[in-house]
């Protein structure tokens, strides 16, 4: 395999592209498991049918674990948004549209979400007395079985040169409530800093879906808690102030 076009460099991992292949090769100390999962994860989502990557190999490169799953020619929405923001409103329909496919679909072997967010809540930092008041908060939040992406944002998502939108990346994918996905796409919109995307996303979300916004609100201290696990310093200060808002009975 040729590694010399690099295009996407992250923390834990760097993506690469041959031909008609994009090599997802992760750093030598990566979690084994975890890769696995992710190569798991994308292979039960292609049983939905959504389009996404089809994997290729799992495989090892000079020590180090690789995903291998074709390249999608095209842009990401991320990059189509910043290029004509006049134009914010239409993409961000776009967008959730394009997730409520995804949360239309049922994928029975996937983990589940709660879960993971039950475990992440554990994995915090924050006293007991809140990590109690958000495992019952998650507790009593509805059980679904939709598919969730778990980090749904708009460089996830490649416009192909054909117009079809591909969504990418499945490490985080997961079964559960949709609202939590969405909760979770709110976060990273202001995250990112952009809070008029993050705004209008919800709006937009809500309408579509028919759903009230006090229900994605309800989560919202629940996956920042499940961001704080992340561990980064410069969202920690930020993230609190979300947790902050738990009514406590």
């Amino acid at each position: 395999m040729n590694l010399d076009r690099v295009i996407a460099v992250r923390n834990d991992k760097t993506v690469y592209r041959d031909a008609d292949m994009a090599i997802k090769l992760f750093n030598e100390d990566y979690n084994t498991a975890a890769v696995l999962n992710e190569a798991l994860n994308q292979a039960r989502i292609e049983e939905t049918e959504l389009d996404i990557p089809k994997i290729r190999e799992v495989t090892k490169i000079d020590g180090k674990w690789a995903i291998v799953s074709d390249f999608i020619e095209g842009k990401t929405l991320a990059r189509i948004m910043e290029e004509d923001r006049s134009k914010l409103d239409e993409y961000l329909n776009l967008f959730v549209d394009i997730q409520l496919n995804v949360h239309s679909k049922k994928a029975p072997l996937l983990n589940k979400l709660k879960d993971k967010m039950m475990r992440k809540i554990s994995e915090t930092d924050l006293d007991a007395t809140t990590r109690y008041e958000l495992h019952t908060r998650l507790e009593s939040m509805p059980k679904h079985n939709k598919v969730c992406h778990g980090d749904f944002n708009p460089s996830n998502i490649i416009i192909g040169n054909d117009g079809t939108a591909y969504v990418l990346d499945w490490s985080h994918a997961t079964q559960g409530n949709a609202s939590a996905d969405a909760a979770r796409t709110y976060l990273l919109f202001w995250l990112a800093g952009d809070f008029v995307a993050a705004d209008k996303y919800m709006d937009i979300f809500c309408k579509k879906s028919d759903t009230a916004k006090q229900y994605v609100e309800k989560w919202l201290p629940i996956v920042a808690a499940s961001q704080l696990v992340k561990g980064k310093p410069e969202e920690k200060e930020f993230l609190m102030r979300w947790i902050d808002v738990v009514e406590y009975e």
